[in-house]
């Protein structure tokens, strides 16, 4: 079973996430940055979350502005609390007095992935203090880019634009990399037969997020005129407890930091007539979806 490290700025998809990753691997902690909410929200619904699964996994609070302090955008998609609004668990639980910094500086080994699902300035933080971080750890499997196009500008996904110095030093670092991007999210699509089939479960686990689903599903019909979402969060996580589910392609990713349109870019090289950049991560291309559906669905029945 792997060891993990859960760095996320809950929201719906990263509270699914985090749930996901509890039943499939050893989480050794759950790490928070301002992202989707401010990072006292973020740590607010991660600790909710942790109480849901009813376990004792550690939260530690991270950073509240972005690596450079020019930039990051909370993202109201998610609803004012980024749970959706749906009824909160009361609980007793508090995270920790170290930071989320401190935290993956002194306790993050060779055996241990980081799932970064928000903006990347934890990680970055780790970094300007330990430029050889990166190398020591296991490995960073990043939702955050795409191949294609963005969702927050054009070219830009919300994660990477929230904080681009922040993803350019993690994608510089010689960590081994995995990026999940918006071009493989959107394939891992949720419908009204997947929440049916996770409110059957009857678990809280299950009633949780079959809320949460139903709040993406609804919020989806409003803007796209579909019942449809995707879950871009668990992919993540699926790509290193999961990794046969996937395809993946090394490719060299550079982070735009700079450009009046394109700042958050991932530029990606996916050149077939010129030799390439030198790869430095592996991009998912593909996911077996209904295979997906089906381990997370496994996750929630107790």
């Amino acid at each position: 079973m792997r060891s993990l490290i859960i760095d996320c700025d809950p929201g719906c998809d990263d509270a699914i996430a985090i749930l996901l990753a509890l039943r499939n691997a050893n989480v050794k902690g759950i790490t928070t940055v301002s992202g989707n909410v401010p990072v006292s929200q973020a740590t607010e619904n991660a600790l909710m979350t942790v109480a849901i699964a009813n376990t004792d996994t550690p939260v530690y609070q991270g950073a509240s502005q972005s690596f450079n302090g020019t930039r990051i955008l909370n993202n109201v998609s998610h609803g004012n609390d980024g749970l959706g609004g749906i009824t909160r668990l009361s609980h007793s639980r508090s995270n920790e007095s170290v930071s989320a910094c401190d935290f993956l500086l002194e306790c993050v080994t060779k055996d241990d992935w980081v799932i970064a699902l928000g903006p990347l300035t934890n990680l970055a933080e780790a970094l300007a203090r330990d430029s050889e971080w990166g190398k020591r750890i296991g490995g960073i499997s990043i939702m955050g880019g795409s191949t294609s196009i963005g969702n927050i500008t054009p070219v830009a996904e919300f994660n990477v634009f929230a904080d681009p110095h922040a993803a350019a030093k993690v994608y510089t670092s010689g960590a081994k990399l995995k990026m999940c991007g918006l071009n493989l999210t959107h394939q891992f699509q949720v419908l009204d037969e997947t929440v049916t089939l996770v409110s059957e479960l009857a678990t809280a686990k299950s009633t949780f997020v079959a809320n949460l689903l139903e709040f993406l599903l609804n919020r989806a019909e409003k803007i796209v005129g579909s019942r449809w979402a995707p879950l871009h969060d668990p992919c993540a996580v699926l790509a290193v407890t999961h990794p046969k589910l996937f395809e993946f392609e090394a490719c060299s990713v550079t982070i735009e930091t700079q450009g009046t349109l394109t700042s958050g870019m991932t530029v990606i090289d996916q050149r077939t007539t010129r030799p390439r950049l030198i790869p430095n991560t592996l991009v998912a291309t593909k996911i077996d979806t209904t295979r997906a559906v089906d381990v997370l669905v496994d996750s929630l029945e107790t």
